[in-house]
């Protein structure tokens, strides 16, 4: 009796809200930005019980390989030999231990409850156990054992402070010259829960009137975009309504330079190759719309088609479910957006988990398939017409990389300035645009723009 009485103590519904999600991402691949906040629905949580949720599991998502580390040493075993649903629990007390301000003994009551509460008195006791080890040290103190010595190998050692892959880290060493200043910044950005970012879309309300109703500030370069304080977007009327969406800044940056570019005699021809879910789609299809123009948009997924629809509905667009390297589309586009299928490391901050699921590996066909379909995206140019391409990354190989073979193979295109498209400071010397989380507070975009 004793132990079904342990078995049936409640356990803190936050806290098992953001266990479930974990295990939903390990277990399935899930996204536990798109799993969480149907999660809490469902299960009425919200308030403060709702942000507890939101922060352990967003923040043990993107913390794991620092977690990861810590609990096979308090264990003294690999944690690919832990059973999962412990290691998930684990997670989450280790990251309260070492990242929140919440209280040891309330971090390791709470963890064990949940584990007691599925697997009984032994894995219970195995948690306790580790947990309490964890609590010996402080974040700090755990880097200073685990992590690559600063002086021997610095990229490896920011790489482990702020729970990035090493191939990542590099990577963005790489893509910021090689400075250790702005690679630590840029890992630090990356190591923080981002901000809530609002596209006011254009005819139907401002980014005044949105940040009015929402209680955000306007943003500080898209003429579209709000700051969120806080709160569930998806509550918002304006969100429901249609009359806004959730969109990070620099993916408005990229929509708005493809409708500002200079297109000489423009025949209103607008195409968006890549266009699923839809957040850019409906962004610049809403600018068609008060332009006079008509956006094609093609996406391969059905179900990611059916999104789009549901985001442009009432906007001059035809929705083409194909695959956008032969859609079959006649050509003389006089804009192209091709927001190209990419690694994603420019947004890992809002993908927590993301970081931990790539692989140099994934580059090389992710390269080839942007190279394709930008050679594509060239044939369906008309003369004078512009292409904007960009991708969620700051990979050299998916940027510039890519323009660079693509103008080595036609001679009748010409790159020109993308700076003078970006309403923003701090960008480089050209002619592309990168933006960086560290320093614009976006996610990390990259664009360039092409001229036929």
């Amino acid at each position: 009796m004793k132990k079904a009485a342990l078995r049936d103590k409640p356990v803190d519904p936050a806290r098992e809200a953001a266990r479930d999600t974990l295990r939903a991402v390990r277990e399935r691949d899930a996204y536990a930005n798109l799993v969480l906040p149907k999660m809490l629905r469902e299960r009425r949580v919200t308030g403060r019980d709702a942000a507890l949720a939101t922060e352990l599991t967003y923040g043990a998502a993107r913390a794991q390989g620092l977690l990861d580390a810590v609990i096979s040493a308090a264990a003294n075993r690999p944690v690919d030999e832990i059973d999962g649903a412990v290691l998930d629990v684990l997670r989450l007390g280790t990251y309260q231990l070492l990242r929140t301000r919440i209280g040891s003994h309330a971090a390791v009551s709470t963890s064990v409850d949940l584990i007691r509460s599925e697997m009984g008195m032994g894995p219970a006791g195995f948690v306790n156990a580790v947990l309490r080890k964890v609590s010996q040290r402080d974040e700090d103190l755990w880097i200073d054992d685990l992590a690559p010595s600063m002086a021997d190998d610095l990229v490896g050692n920011l790489a482990f402070r702020y729970a990035h892959p090493r191939w990542i880290a590099e990577v963005f060493s790489d893509a910021l010259g090689g400075s250790a200043g702005q690679l630590q910044a840029a890992l630090a950005a990356d190591d923080e829960r981002p901000p809530v970012h609002l596209v006011a879309r254009p005819g139907l309300i401002t980014a005044e009137e949105l940040a009015l109703v929402s209680g955000g500030e306007v943003g500080r370069y898209s003429p579209y975009c709000v700051y969120l304080p806080g709160g569930d977007p998806g509550e918002l009327d304006a969100i429901r309504d249609g009359y806004a969406g959730v969109q990070d800044e620099g993916s408005q940056l990229v929509g708005r330079a493809l409708t500002v570019v200079e297109v000489a005699d423009d025949t209103g021809r607008w195409l968006d190759m890549c266009a699923g879910p839809g957040g850019k789609a409906a962004l610049v299809a809403a600018i068609a719309d008060i332009d006079g123009a008509h956006l094609d948009a093609v996406e391969v997924s059905e179900h990611r088609a059916d999104l789009i629809r549901k985001v442009v509905r009432d906007l001059p667009v035809d929705v083409h479910v194909a695959d956008a390297r032969s859609a079959g589309l006649t050509p003389g586009f006089d804009r192209i957006l091709l927001d190209a299928p990419c690694s994603g490391l420019g947004s890992l901050r809002r993908r927590p988990e993301a970081r931990w699921r790539r692989g140099p590996d994934d580059l090389p066909g992710l390269v080839t398939l942007q190279r394709q379909l930008l050679t594509e995206a060239v044939r369906l140019l008309r003369p004078g017409g512009v292409v904007v391409y960009s991708t969620c990354s700051p990979h050299p190989d998916e940027t510039v990389g890519v323009v660079a073979a693509v103008l080595a193979d036609h001679p009748e295109v010409e790159q020109i300035d993308a700076r003078s498209l970006v309403p923003a400071d701090h960008l480089g010397d050209g002619p592309h645009v990168q933006l960086w989380p560290h320093i614009h507070g976006t996610d990390a975009m990259f664009l360039a723009a092409l001229r036929r």
